[in-house]
């Protein structure tokens, strides 16, 4: 746990003061930690806006802490050669933050209105830290619009300001940052969805908390934590294997999707899970897909079913599903397929329900969803996006997102991926806690229909070789996620569809600092 709390952990503004509170109270002088903050700030600026491109840096400055690592950055920046203008829109400010605007105005460094700044190559943003209660009024609120609509780069220290550092909201008007650097550990408004339009690149910059303060605040029961992306990868895919495995040791997998309507979700479903190396995968479809399926998964045993009026699955076969390491269950099914996913659920196999097989449970209604939930012997990973979720619990329609999907684990005792910009995995882990982690990158190419689809098949690959619904839930998001990065990066968004991402994942993978020796076959 030591290893990863200062780079995981997310915390509210209450337990970041609390903590920061045990440093002082250690030893730390505050002029000393501002000092060394802001050096890490600038370095870091450096890296990404070095001076020959971006000679002229505007810094808004506010009345706290915060104002006062942005004057040290404007000092540090004046040191560097480059032109430097600062902007005080509050006229009090904290003793240490004075003193350093008064060293700053010694060095020559013009302190000016707003219209000065204009320009600038760089803002940054040093008008409010972490902890912020009121809406932003007045003067400040100018200040903020007049820089959002600037066109320059914006580096936000700390929180973008204006947003509120617990829930991610914006207390009246917010700065819509390039570039946020949140100080020491992670923010948990950052986080969350409605922070992400105003975040921009968010990157942590650390200032050496002690492991002993941060315990001593979140305890060894904290609930909330960032998932590394770089440290997923590496660790949990590809998958390793025993050298002398066969195909029935690595998992076999049964897929229970599609509809005539919705066909191609079935092959969407089926690259996903092929391409986590599943050594066996059986697919249910509709008997008039059969062939399409069979065409397009050569490798796969196709298993046609016969089907409603409408084209759904409408009962499976005599299967015996004790085989079947795990089940993946919704994907293009159609809400026809009600009395499948019924059968689906009363079985013993860890399951991944997806989609229509979402929105059949939902329609149970309330007593029904947690019977069934609550008394399976193995595990299952709900894969709702928030219309789902609210189809599901609409008792927590009104409620944070984080905060709702705890509730839902709470008493459903799933694992659930909330899927979105920052989709949320939550999962039971002792007695009533349970943990949120949080996928902290992602791109707007998979705001495509099929994308879920693929997500639902890598997950199902995973679980059926035996990896735990959390771990399998955690990795499948990452691996999903960062291909459709990657291929955004050299396509564009647009060019990022289901069929390109289920077949870049291996590619992925193979050009990522993972060793290609382990690939699944």
């Amino acid at each position: 746990m030591i290893d990863y709390l200062s780079s995981q952990t997310i915390a509210t503004a209450a337990q970041m003061q609390a903590i920061e509170n045990l440093m002082f109270q250690s030893g730390m002088p505050v002029a000393a930690l501002m000092e060394k903050v802001a050096l890490r700030i600038t370095q870091r600026l450096t890296e990404l806006y070095p001076a020959q491109t971006y000679p002229r840096v505007g810094i808004l400055v506010g009345s706290g802490h915060n104002g006062g690592d942005a004057l040290v950055v404007a000092r540090e920046l004046h040191h560097q050669g480059r032109l430097v203008k600062v902007h005080t829109p509050l006229v009090k400010s904290k003793p240490l933050t004075r003193v350093h605007g008064c060293y700053a105005k010694s060095l020559g460094i013009d302190f000016g209105d707003l219209a000065s700044l204009q320009d600038c190559n760089l803002i940054v943003d040093g008008l409010f830290g972490f902890g912020l209660e009121r809406n932003v009024e007045g003067t400040v609120a100018i200040v903020i619009d007049t820089v959002n609509n600037w066109q320059i780069p914006i580096l936000s220290i700390d929180v973008p300001s204006g947003l509120h550092s617990d829930r991610g909201e914006v207390m009246g008007i917010a700065i819509r940052a390039t570039n946020t650097f949140c100080l020491g550990l992670w923010k948990r408004g950052l986080l969350t969805e409605v922070a992400t339009p105003y975040v921009g690149k968010l990157e942590r910059i650390s200032f050496d908390i002690p492991d002993k303060h941060i315990l001593q605040i979140i305890g060894d029961r904290h609930a909330l934590w960032r998932i590394d992306p770089q440290k997923t990868i590496r660790d949990r895919l590809p998958i390793s294997r025993n050298a002398i495995a066969h195909k029935y040791e690595i998992g076999h997998l049964l897929l229970v999707v599609g509809s005539v309507k919705y066909g191609g979700a079935a092959i969407l479903a089926a690259m996903g899970a092929k391409a986590t190396g599943v050594g066996m995968l059986s697919i249910a479809v509709p008997n008039s897909l059969k062939s399409i399926v069979l065409a397009q998964v050569p490798d796969a045993l196709v298993i046609g079913c016969a089907e409603t009026e409408s084209g759904a699955i409408a009962e499976l076969p005599d299967l015996d599903l004790h085989k079947y390491q795990a089940i993946a269950c919704g994907c293009g099914l159609s809400v026809d397929a009600r009395l499948v996913v019924e059968q689906i659920l009363n079985s013993d196999r860890p399951l991944v329900l997806d989609a229509d097989g979402l929105n059949i449970l939902a329609a149970m209604g309330k007593e029904q969803i947690l019977e069934k939930l609550q008394n399976r012997t193995s595990s299952i990973i709900l894969t709702p996006h928030w219309g789902e979720f609210c189809r599901l619990f609409p008792d927590l329609r009104e409620v944070e997102r984080i905060e709702a999907v705890q509730s839902a684990v709470s008493f459903t005792k799933s694992t659930i991926l909330l899927k979105g910009a920052r989709t949320a995995i939550s999962f039971p882990e002792r007695e009533s806690v349970s943990q949120v982690w949080i996928n902290p990158e992602s791109t707007s190419a998979l705001a495509r229909g099929g994308s879920g689809d693929v997500l639902a098949g890598i997950i199902g690959g995973l679980l059926a070789q035996g990896i735990a619904a959390n771990d399998a839930a955690i990795a499948a998001t990452v691996w999903h996620s960062q291909t459709a990065i990657w291929l955004a990066s050299q396509r564009t968004e647009m060019g990022v569809d289901p069929v390109t991402l289920a077949q870049n994942l291996l590619p992925f993978l193979q050009q990522s600092q993972v060793g290609v020796k382990y690939l699944p076959a």
